[in-house]
């Protein structure tokens, strides 16, 4: 059984070139996690919405986060219930936000301070080596905290559509790995409407 696919953009949300966006019009199985706010997140918000949209999701999810949304899911996960963590077959957490910086933004800084608990379900952290927005170090305590497979893609930046990660077919694969090691298949079905 194929995965129901949550996207969990980041601050600002992923515009119509992001990699997210481009992945979620091209699969029928692609859903993004609306915000009420995504100028001025708060935490609390940002994790309820998460909990809905796994509430309403068929079993089994994928998670496919970017930036604060992988910090979204790291507090999502400290709280939730087992009947909803046990629907997540995995999670792909792309450039983790460090509220935790000094030279966090004060909008984040609600988001602090990172949950450590190792998820609960299969993960994978894939960080650049110049993020300015999350030290490669920190990336990989992240990983390590939450029992992550980490992946390092080198000189990406945020690995976003600014950095030149607009289609982004290797992060396609990396997913693809992530939630069906065993078989090369693709995600579903191709949108016809994307």
């Amino acid at each position: 059984m194929l995965p129901t696919l949550l996207i969990l953009p980041g601050w600002w949300n992923s515009g119509s070139r992001h990699w997210q966006s481009l992945w979620e019009r091209k699969y029928q199985a692609a859903h993004r996690v609306e915000q009420r706010d995504w100028t001025a997140p708060r935490r609390e918000d940002w994790v309820r919405e998460l909990e809905h949209a796994v509430s309403k999701a068929v079993a089994p999810v994928a998670l496919i986060a970017h930036s604060l949304g992988c910090i979204t899911v790291a507090h999502w996960a400290a709280s939730a219930g087992s009947q909803q963590l046990g629907k997540i077959r995995a999670a792909m957490l792309v450039a983790p936000a460090d509220v935790e910086s000094p030279d966090c933004v004060a909008e984040l800084r609600n988001f602090a301070p990172i949950p450590r608990a190792r998820l609960p379900f299969t993960s994978m952290l894939v960080a650049s080596s110049n993020d300015p927005y999350c030290a490669q170090g920190r990336a990989r305590s992240f990983a390590t905290s939450w029992g992550s497979e980490f992946r390092d893609i080198g000189d990406a930046k945020h690995i976003n559509a600014e950095a030149g990660y607009g289609d982004w077919p290797e992060g396609e694969s990396l997913l693809l790995s992530l939630t069906n090691p065993t078989v090369n298949c693709k995600l579903g079905t191709e949108n016809p409407s994307a």
